[in-house]
């Protein structure tokens, strides 16, 4: 009886699901002039109400698997936005990825390099963004191109190890939220043969630190996300990403909500544009980039 009770919990830790992240770490580049004092950090912030990561000196991928049932072959690397100060790592990140999951995407959250910061770091961006833009910016500028690196390199990591992933190595795309968006387009303005992305959805993509350019040739098709109220003036650039796609025929679709304001990921705001990744899926499909899984 008393081997029993011994064994009776170590039975039942074994009988439960575990549940492991899948990280993966990427190629890493010295970015020259920045250093990262801090550890990187994942806490809730007051200030934006939600999980963020903060301090990424890093770049990483965390796995999300969908079923063997419902795996349909296609993935998306998914950038959580943040000002590239932070990463809204769960609305705009691992909540986009299980949803996916659920559709049988494979989903990949990158957690790209940010703006090196103290302890809070969306604090510090609401703060310099009234006190001192300019500085915001330099900051940015500073580090965007590795960021967008770490984009490039997270396609190449899934391409290549497609098989390890069961996913088609034809049908990877990216999906990038504000400063996400901004590495989005970074991405497809900036890919090679290797690292081509198969399909690009920037959502309510920040292009005051990645301006529209002309698509390249080859350039995959694009969906883009936004809301008109959008209080940082995001909609005029979705606008102009839209129309520079349109007027190089290629293939761009844009869903423009009225209200949605900034930032509205995977939260529910009781407006049309809580539905916007349904119509991402659906889009999809017509694409013929997913299959439903129904």
């Amino acid at each position: 009886m008393k081997n029993l009770l011994i064994l009776l919990p170590i039975f039942l830790i074994c009988s439960l699901p575990i549940f492991s992240q899948e990280m993966v770490s990427l190629p890493l580049n010295e970015v020259e002039g920045v250093t990262w004092q801090n550890p990187e950090k994942e806490y809730y912030s007051k200030a934006w109400d939600t999980k963020v990561v903060t301090n990424v000196a890093k770049p990483t991928l965390q796995v999300f698997r969908p079923s063997q049932e419902t795996n349909t072959g296609t993935s998306v690397i998914v950038a959580p936005g943040g000002g590239l100060y932070g990463l809204s790592i769960d609305s705009e990140g691992n909540d986009v990825a299980k949803w996916l999951n659920k559709k049988g995407i494979t989903a990949f959250v990158l957690r790209y390099r940010l703006v090196p910061t103290g302890e809070d770091g969306t604090a510090e961006i609401s703060e310099v963004w009234q006190s001192n833009p300019e500085e915001m910016y330099r900051k940015v500028a500073q580090v965007i191109p590795y960021s967008i690196e770490d984009g490039l390199n997270a396609i190449s990591h899934v391409r290549e190890n497609a098989t390890k992933y069961a996913i088609d190595p034809k049908k990877i795309g990216f999906m990038g939220f504000s400063a996400g968006g901004a590495v989005t387009m970074g991405v497809g303005y900036n890919y090679e043969k290797n690292n081509r992305p198969d399909f690009l959805v920037p959502v309510y993509p920040w292009t005051d630190v990645m301006s529209v350019q002309k698509p390249k040739p080859d350039t995959p098709p694009m969906l883009i996300i936004c809301a008109s109220d959008d209080p940082i003036g995001l909609a005029k650039g979705a606008t102009e990403l839209y129309l520079s796609m349109f007027e190089a025929n290629k293939p761009v679709g844009l869903h423009m909500y009225t209200k949605g304001g900034h930032g509205f990921g995977m939260r529910k705001n009781g407006l049309p544009s809580d539905k916007w990744i349904e119509r991402f899926y659906e889009w999809a499909i017509a694409q013929e980039l997913t299959q439903s899984t129904m």
